[in-house]
C-alpha cells in the first residue's frame, strides 16, 4: 500500500511578471497584426509571475542561441535544480546518509521525468552520482512525458512498491520551460505559452509505509492512464535549428474536457471525491476538471494558486499542488485524485485517501 510523501519544489532565481513578459513580446513583435489579441490572452492565462533559469534577455531564452547552446543550458540547469529537490526531500525522509559524506543508501529505485533539454545519458544516471545513491539502484527515466511526466512517475512508484515491497522510491522531476521561449514562434498560441510555463523541479519519496502526512493508495489498480484516440497532434514538440519548440493545434482547447468521460468511469459513480490535484494546465482545465468531479474552486485552490504564482511546471507540476496541499491539507482519510494531462493526449490518475 503505497504512500507519496510530502514534495520538495526548487524555483530558480529569476521571477519574471507577465506584465514583463507582454514588454518583452511588444519589443520584439511591435508590428505584430494581433499584438492587441495577445495582450488580452495573456492577462487571461491565469498566470502572475514564473520562475525562469535565467533572465529574460538571456541569449538562451529571448536571444539567437543555437540549439546546441539551448538544449546544453536547460539540461544542465534542470540537473542543478533536480539535485536541490532531492536532497531536500531525501534528508526531509530521513534517508540517508550512506558510507560517505554527502550520498544516501536507503534509496532502492530513483524515477525521473524530464522533456527540456536533452542528455544521454539522462536525469536518472547523473543523480544516481550526484546523489551517492547505490551503483545498483534501480531506475526509470521518463523523457518525453511532459506535462503527465510527475504523476506518471508517481504511477511508475506505486507499481514498483507492489512487486517489490518494502522498497523505497524516490520520484524526482525537473523541467526547464523557458528553452521553448523563442520569439521564432509568433502565433497566437506560442505567445500564449511564453507567458504560461515556468522552470522548476521537485522530489518526494513513495514507500510502503508512511514517512510522514501524504498520499495514501491501496495499490496499481487505483491509477489511470488513458490515451485520447487520434489525438497525437494537438499538442506537440518539435526541434528546428533555431530551437526547441511546443505547438497545438485548435482542438487542443477542448483536449482536457474530451478525456473526462474516461476520469469519470475509472472514478465510478459511487466514488466520493473530496479533493482534487489537478494539473494546472490553465484556468479552463483547472474548472472544468474540478467542476465534473463535482468541486469547486476552494477544493481546487491549489492548483490555482500554482497556476498564478509560479505558471504551468510541466511535468513537476503536480508535486508542485501536492505540496501546496501539505500545507493546507484535507482531513485525515478524505478520498482524493491527482489528475494531470499531457502530450498526446493523454492524462494519468491516481486516486487514494489523505494520510495525516
Amino acid at each position: 500500500m503505497p504512500y507519496i510523501s510530502r514534495p520538495f519544489t526548487i524555483l530558480p532565481d529569476y521571477k519574471i511578471s507577465t506584465g514583463e513578459i507582454i514588454d518583452d513580446i511588444v519589443a520584439h513583435h511591435p508590428d505584430h497584426p494581433r499584438l492587441r489579441v495577445i495582450r488580452r490572452a495573456l492577462g487571461n492565462v491565469g498566470v502572475d509571475t514564473r520562475y525562469f533559469t535565467r533572465p529574460l534577455a538571456a541569449r538562451t531564452i529571448t536571444g539567437d542561441a543555437t540549439i546546441e547552446e539551448r538544449s546544453n543550458s536547460a539540461f544542465a540547469d534542470a540537473l542543478a535544480l533536480a539535485r536541490r529537490a532531492a536532497t531536500e526531500a531525501l534528508d526531509a525522509a530521513h534517508l540517508g546518509p550512506g558510507p560517505d559524506p554527502g550520498s544516501y543508501a536507503d534509496i532502492d529505485a530513483i524515477i525521473t521525468t524530464h522533456s527540456t533539454g536533452w542528455s544521454v545519458p539522462n536525469l536518472d544516471i547523473h543523480l544516481i552520482g550526484a546523489l551517492g545513491l547505490r551503483p545498483t539502484v534501480r531506475r526509470i527515466a521518463l523523457t518525453t512525458m511532459a506535462c503527465a511526466g510527475g504523476t506518471q512517475a508517481l504511477i511508475r512508484a506505486i507499481d514498483f512498491i507492489a512487486a517489490r515491497p518494502g522498497s523505497r522510491v524516490l520520484v524526482v522531476a525537473a523541467e526547464v520551460i523557458s528553452s521553448v521561449y523563442n520569439h521564432n514562434d509568433d502565433s497566437i498560441e506560442a505567445m500564449i505559452y511564453k507567458g504560461l510555463f515556468g522552470d522548476s523541479a521537485s522530489a518526494c519519496i513513495v514507500s510502503d509505509e508512511p514517512l510522514g502526512p501524504g498520499l495514501h493508495v491501496a495499490g496499481p489498480d487505483d491509477t489511470l492512464e488513458y490515451v485520447l484516440p487520434d489525438s497525437v497532434d494537438r499538442y506537440s514538440g518539435r526541434i528546428g535549428i533555431d530551437g526547441f519548440h511546443f505547438d497545438s493545434t485548435k482542438e487542443a482547447l477542448s483536449a482536457a474536457d474530451d478525456v473526462l468521460p474516461a476520469i469519470l468511469d475509472w472514478i465510478g459513480p459511487r466514488q466520493a471525491v473530496d479533493w482534487a490535484a489537478i494539473h494546472p494546465g490553465s484556468p479552463r482545465i483547472i474548472a472544468d476538471t474540478a467542476s465534473a468531479l463535482g468541486l469547486d474552486s476552494v477544493d481546487s485552490r491549489h492548483s490555482t494558486d500554482t497556476l498564478a504564482a509560479e505558471g504551468n511546471l510541466g511535468g513537476v507540476s503536480i508535486l508542485r499542488v501536492l505540496e501546496r496541499t501539505h500545507a493546507d491539507p484535507p482531513e485525515h482519510g478524505a478520498p482524493g485524485v491527482v489528475i494531470a494531462y499531457g502530450p498526446g493526449f493523454n492524462t494519468a490518475g491516481i486516486r487514494g485517501t489523505w494520510h495525516a
